[in-house]
């Protein structure tokens, strides 16, 4: 099948809303179709899609408010309007640099068949400046592989990075949601990986723009505490899911897989306790309701005092 990208923009901001469309319309590969969603913003989106011309261009606009927590409701209700056999959901002021759907053709032709397909991916500032490079990663990877490398920080990556056979998207559920899209393109991307791993292209093919305005900046860290917590379940479940598949004990799936159940509690109590300190730190007045929560989110009492003093620095 020729492969035919849906190109989904769950859309907020103006400011960028121009030269995320553009990227799009400047692909070398042209089979393709642009779906923005414009989730009841303020501002007025929709001056910005007229001034472009193009059939394969469709607006749609929200009678209600997704909103920052529920903004994963938005990227499915972009995927509900897709036709093409694949789907990239890229962010507003975000760009598809020019041989992006060209490089993931190659690499469809090379492993045919994946669930999902991850674009090399620099990142640039709110001027459109170069600001740094995504980690390199192996052409092809396995679900657990892919895992492994973003809790150990060697996988900066994003929702508009990934590409993902749509039909399997659907059937597994969608974007997976949690509040403030939280580790949703983490889990997301892992869970199409599951099916027969993952390809990254070699080539930059996506910008990604760095800003204090991006989702996970937003929101309360009670709200994040809750998503870490939502997070951690998920992936206890994928550990025993694949634990249950029986590697042999000289692969390097099991070694992968053994290196995730050990460091699930150590991983997911750093970022609980760094999120702790936030709301410490922005809650003075319900100061003692935020300590005795400290309990319910499994912190011992010297995490708690731990986390109280640096808060207090």
């Amino acid at each position: 099948m020729v492969p035919f990208f849906s190109i989904a923009i769950p859309a907020y901001k103006k400011a960028y809303l121009y030269e995320a469309v553009e990227s799009c319309l400047a692909q070398s590969y042209n089979n393709l179709e642009i779906i923005i969603v414009d989730d009841a913003s303020p501002e007025d989106l929709a001056t910005v899609v007229t001034r472009f011309s193009d059939h394969r261009i469709r607006y749609y606009r929200n009678k209600k408010n997704c909103g920052a927590v529920n903004v994963v409701d938005n990227w499915n209700i972009c995927l509900s309007y897709a036709k093409g056999n694949y789907i990239i959901c890229m962010g507003d002021d975000d760009r598809l640099l020019p041989n992006c759907l060209e490089e993931y053709v190659k690499l469809m032709d090379k492993y045919p068949g994946l669930g999902v397909y991850h674009a090399w991916t620099e990142l640039i500032d709110v001027q459109s400046a170069f600001r740094t490079l995504q980690q390199p990663r192996p052409e092809y990877e396995t679900a657990l592989s892919l895992a492994w490398n973003r809790w150990n920080g060697r996988n900066r990556q994003y929702i508009g990075d990934f590409c993902f056979n749509t039909q399997l998207l659907r059937e597994t559920g969608g974007f997976y949601k949690n509040p403030l899209a939280w580790a949703s393109d983490d889990i997301t991307a892992i869970r199409a990986a599951i099916y027969k791993g993952i390809a990254n292209t070699q080539t930059l093919c996506f910008q990604y723009r760095a800003n204090d305005r991006t989702i996970t900046n937003t929101g309360s860290s009670q709200m994040k505490i809750e998503a870490i917590l939502q997070e951690r379940k998920w992936f206890e479940d994928f550990i025993k899911e694949q634990q249950d598949k029986g590697f042999p004990v000289d692969s390097l799936e099991h070694k992968y897989l053994e290196c995730l159940k050990n460091e699930l509690p150590k991983h997911f109590k750093m970022k609980l306790k760094n999120e702790f300190v936030l709301g410490l730190k922005s809650n003075r007045l319900h100061l003692l309701k935020w300590i005795c929560n400290g309990r319910l989110y499994g912190l011992s009492k010297k995490e708690i005092l731990t986390c109280l003093l640096k808060s207090i620095k």
